[in-house]
């Protein structure tokens, strides 16, 4: 089984790309994860990749800094330079992504708190999404 679950914060604002052939959507963007506390601590870096309509919402409403959740699938990559040498990487390839509380992203990035995007529903339509203001209405 290959699942993985990280909470961090974006390190820049997500870069949207559209595929030649499809057209399909896909954002990339790296989360910077803490480990550890105090003296023992430590960051790590993870590039995410984010297909279809889902990508789409995270190049729209996520900014440099701010909170997401993170679930999806590792995927290592290899490849060769133009000069012969060979490159690994490791990406976390999104099924869900969450936009989790504020941060210091722009204007992008405010008022859509705790909002989940699932990525296996890509045909989902975020047209008519309204963020809610007063939250005194809640039911819950």
């Amino acid at each position: 089984m290959n699942n993985v679950v990280m909470i961090g914060r974006l390190t820049r604002d997500p870069e949207l790309r559209f595929t030649a052939g499809s057209g399909k959507a896909v954002a990339t963007f790296t989360i910077a994860v803490d480990r550890g506390f105090g003296k023992d601590s430590a960051t790590d870096f993870f590039r995410v990749v984010v297909w279809g309509k889902q990508g789409e919402n995270c190049a729209n409403y996520l900014a440099k800094g701010r909170l997401v959740a993170v679930q999806g699938r590792l995927q290592n990559n290899n490849y060769e330079t133009s000069t012969g040498e060979k490159r690994y990487s490791t990406e976390i390839v999104a099924h869900t992504v969450q936009f989790l509380g504020g941060g210091s992203g722009g204007s992008r990035g405010q008022g859509f708190d705790e909002v989940a995007f699932d990525g296996f529903n890509d045909d989902s339509d975020a047209d008519g999404f309204k963020a809610i203001e007063d939250d005194d209405d809640i039911p819950f």
